[in-house]
Parts: C-alpha cells; sequence; structure tokens
C-alpha cells in the first residue's frame, strides 16, 4: 500500500514539475508528515530517484540532513528516560544530574525553535515532535516527582490531563485549519513549568528555605495551566465547533 501511495505522489510531482512527497499516514490527520523540505537537486535528486526512491533511506535522510533542529528535539526525547534513571535512582549528585539534564532539555528546546526560525528549518515533522517532546518531558517529571513525594498526585493529574486536552483541542482545530497560537497565559504556563520543575528537582535538601519558591511555582502552574486551557477554549471553541458542523 505505502509503494503504491509513493508511486502516485512521485507521478504527480513529476507532472507539476516538482518534486516534494508528502505521506498520509493517517486519514484522520488532514497535514500529515511533509518529509520534504525542499525540491530535490544534484546528489539528492540521484540518490532519492523517483523510480527507486525507499521510503526509510528517505525519512532519515531528511530528518538528519534537511531538518537538523528535529535532531535537538529527538535528543530530548532520548533524554527523557536518562532523566527518570537520575531523579528515582539514589546515588550521590543524583539531583544535580536530574537538573542539568533537565534544563539542556529546557535550551535546547529554545535552541531547536530559534534554529528553526533563524534558518528556515520549519517542518511539519518538527511542528509534531517538538510539542509532543516538551509534554513527554514534562510529564516524566511530574510523574518522578509525584512518586517522591514533592507533587501531589491530583495536582499532577490536573496539569497532565489539561496538556492532553488542550493538545486533542489544538489537532481538532488545526485539522479544520484553525491556527492555535500559543497566548500570553500560556507562555507563562510553560516558563512557570520549566522554572518550578526544575527547583523542585533540586530538592528541599539543596534549596533548603528557598523550596518555598518551588511550592508556590506549583500553584502558580496550575492557576495558569486551568486559565490557559479556559481561554483557549473559549476564544476558538465556538469556531471549531462551527467548522465541525459546517
Amino acid at each position: 500500500m505505502l509503494n503504491k501511495i509513493i508511486e502516485r505522489e512521485v507521478q504527480f510531482q513529476q507532472e507539476t514539475g516538482s518534486f516534494q512527497i508528502v505521506f498520509r499516514f493517517k486519514p484522520w490527520l488532514p497535514h500529515a508528515l511533509n518529509l520534504a523540505d525542499s525540491s530535490l537537486s544534484g546528489r539528492q535528486e540521484a540518490y532519492f530517484s523517483p523510480t527507486e526512491i525507499d521510503f526509510f533511506d528517505y525519512l532519515v535522510y531528511t530528518i538528519i540532513v534537511m531538518t537538523g533542529p528535529n535532531i535537538l528535539t529527538l535528543i530530548r526525547i532520548l533524554a527523557i528516560p536518562i532523566l527518570v534513571i537520575a531523579l528515582l535512582t539514589d546515588f550521590q549528585g543524583h539531583r544535580q544530574v536530574a537538573f542539568v539534564i533537565f534544563i539542556l532539555a529546557v535550551l535546547t528546546d529554545m535552541l531547536d525553535g530559534y534554529w528553526a526560525r533563524r534558518k528556515n528549518k520549519k517542518s511539519s515533522l518538527g511542528e509534531l515532535l517538538d510539542p509532543t517532546a516538551d509534554k513527554l518531558i514534562i510529564t516524566a517529571a511530574l510523574i518522578c516527582l509525584v512518586e517522591l513525594d514533592q507533587v501531589p498526585a491530583w495536582m499532577a493529574i490536573v496539569i497532565i490531563g489539561r496538556e492532553i486536552a488542550v493538545t486533542a483541542f489544538r489537532a481538532m482545530a488545526s485539522s479544520r485549519g484553525i491556527a492555535m497560537p500559543a497566548s500570553v497565559l500560556g507562555k507563562i504556563k510553560m516558563n512557570a513549568e520549566a522554572i518550578t520543575i526544575a527547583l523542585l528537582i533540586l530538592g528541599k535538601a539543596i534549596l533548603q528555605k528557598f523550596y518555598l519558591l518551588a511550592e508556590i511555582g506549583l500553584w502558580i502552574v496550575l492557576a495558569t495551566a486551568l486559565f490557559s486551557a479556559a481561554e483557549y477554549y473559549w476564544r476558538l471553541g465556538p469556531r471549531v465547533l462551527r467548522e465541525n458542523k459546517d
């Protein structure tokens, strides 16, 4: 089935005079992954011959060569199990190690976003992977902190549930061609979340009296998470539902 899709896409691109392949993995994902960010030429065109194209070779090539910022995103995802091990394994300096890993994840998130905008390396794959990596890291960190009795389970459930709900709503809006940029409250929530989790990872033994900042930050994260979610639904909900009826 995949080969037939590739053949049809290649034939279409040849007829239209371009060579940019779009693979549609799921019928419910209207804006599927665009694995080619630019027309191929020279050695690229020779390597990925329209008559002998290999899907997996092209996927790997596109991720590594053509969408550099995605490398940083993939590194963030691969760092998640290391973060979990560092947090939950009791060895000398494990908190500091987990803190460094989390901070590096935050910095690479900022860097790959800047790189994508500065070098015009934006891609549909990146738009899918980047927020997914962010949510996976936050979710993993919160679950670990619940296990360490630093975050109430109900609070983690509310924050993680909010992320799932907003992500689903954003996907629904995107499927109807409605852009859903991050709001000011959403950005405040994201920054407060990163700072608070970083402080919680260091823990009371290291921060001592300054640990109060982490506890206050947790409530700020909860409040901004709920209010920003409500803002998204209030601002775009009626439009998304109207498009759905149409």
